[in-house]
């Protein structure tokens, strides 16, 4: 019986190991390995193969010393037997040459205490033209982060089945394409970073979306898009916007806990409690978004930091003057043209010049068909309408964003200030 439970300790030893290093190090592994095999899917196939492996091997003879290294010794191998077994004639001899190259790179990955992070170069490759936009965040996830299919499809609203098929059809492209996983030139730099931090903040955005703690899906899809923006500064510290982007999610971040009350209700910015902020993420957001303005090179990322930042310097401070958001938001519209901003502008606008001259601008944005069905755009709508009094479209507004709200929380918050409007104007009339 203690023999049993001894070797249940280790086997138990030898599967933490093993989870350690794939949460730590996956998709370091597989940019290295899918880099020089050419091709992600069979990457992919070699490195699972090798985590079996380790699961069968570390209980019996330990976990080695190096981890990463045993792995990707194994994964290799592992790789070379794949293509023999798939392939013939002259693409083996060219996929089995490009893993010999690897081979003689890094000729003993045990006594090699690194291994090359390429995770950046699989990130532009994810982030490549030839792959369709849409598909590019759940690329990055499952290939940098080595999320399953089914849980990205669940954020993103999309079946199951219908995410595997796109993202294969993604890892086909890359191969047949022969897209390198490399930072591109620099004359093709700017539009593949861009892409890289689209799709990270895209991320965030969808996790985000839903605040609500017990969605684990989503929460995951948060931190794992603050680990990729945290590699993205890390590898690239010189690059403003990597550093602008990461400061936006840290602000954010840090007022998670003040988004609900003790009973899961949601609160508003301007009503939360600054106490339950994080200050230290917040001080690393001002370091980096200070660090990114020393370059001299604006954009849209830290354009979003620094209203974030502004936000939070009201909210501390009582600041009445809105100032420096509307100019902030006049930035962040003339590089975007983005609906959504504009949305927002008007809202600062609204404290700065009164509500009439907010609404005038909410009226010009009516016809624009990207804001119908979002939420926000009518809770923004009927706060506006009901400060200026307009009975019919405050509450038409409302239930138009009540209608909309995923979050049930929110909803509740909607319905609770209908409720009020209704009163307030009963009396009034």
């Amino acid at each position: 019986m203690g023999h049993a439970g001894e070797q249940r300790g280790v086997t138990d030893e030898a599967r933490a190991a093993a989870n350690d290093v794939a949460r730590r190090s996956y998709g370091k592994l597989l940019a290295y390995l899918a880099a020089d095999m050419r091709d992600v899917s069979a990457a992919e196939d070699a490195l699972s193969e090798a985590f079996a492996a380790a699961l069968a091997d570390w209980p019996a003879h330990g976990c080695p010393d190096n981890p990463e290294s045993w792995l990707m010794t194994v994964a290799r191998r592992k790789g070379i037997d794949g293509a023999r077994r798939r392939r013939s004639g002259e693409a083996a001899s060219v996929q089995l040459q490009a893993i010999a190259d690897m081979h003689a790179e890094c000729v003993d990955t045990q006594e090699d205490e690194s291994i090359p992070d390429r995770r950046l170069g699989l990130l532009f490759a994810c982030a490549h033209p030839a792959i369709d936009v849409n598909i590019r965040a759940p690329l990055m996830l499952q290939t940098v982060l080595g999320l399953e299919a089914k849980t990205i499809a669940s954020a993103f609203l999309v079946s199951p089945d219908a995410m595997g098929r796109r993202l294969s059809r993604a890892k086909q492209k890359i191969r047949e394409a022969g897209i390198p996983f490399a930072i591109p030139e620099r004359d093709a730099w700017n539009e593949r970073l861009e892409a890289v931090l689209a799709a990270i903040y895209a991320t965030y955005a969808e996790g985000w979306s839903e605040p609500d703690d017990a969605d684990l899906t989503r929460r995951d899809l948060v931190e794992e898009a603050v680990f990729l923006a945290r590699l993205q500064a890390e590898l690239l510290p010189q690059e403003p916007e990597t550093l602008g982007l990461l400061a936006g999610m840290l602000y954010t971040e840090a007022r998670r806990r003040a988004r609900r009350s003790k009973d899961g209700e949601y609160v508003p910015l301007a009503e939360q409690d600054t106490r339950l902020w994080d200050t230290g993420m917040i001080d690393e957001a001002e370091t980096l978004l200070q660090r990114a303005s020393t370059f001299g090179r604006i954009g849209r990322y830290q354009l979003e930091a620094a209203l974030q930042s502004a936000h939070i310097e009201r909210q501390r401070s009582g600041r009445g003057d809105w100032s420096p958001e509307v100019q902030l938001y006049d930035a962040l519209y003339a590089l975007t043209h983005s609906p959504v901003v504009a949305l927002n502008r008007a809202l600062a606008v609204a404290e700065l010049e009164g509500p009439e001259a907010a609404m005038a601008i909410i009226r010009m944005l009516s016809g624009d068909k990207r804001l119908a069905d979002y939420q926000p755009y009518w809770a923004a709508r009927a706060a506006l309408c009901a400060r200026i009094g307009e009975e019919h479209e405050t509450l038409h507004a409302y239930e138009m964003a009540i209608g909309l709200a995923h979050d049930p929380a929110v909803r509740r918050f909607l319905q609770r200030r209908q409720a009020e409007c209704a009163r307030r104007f009963g009396r009034l009339g």
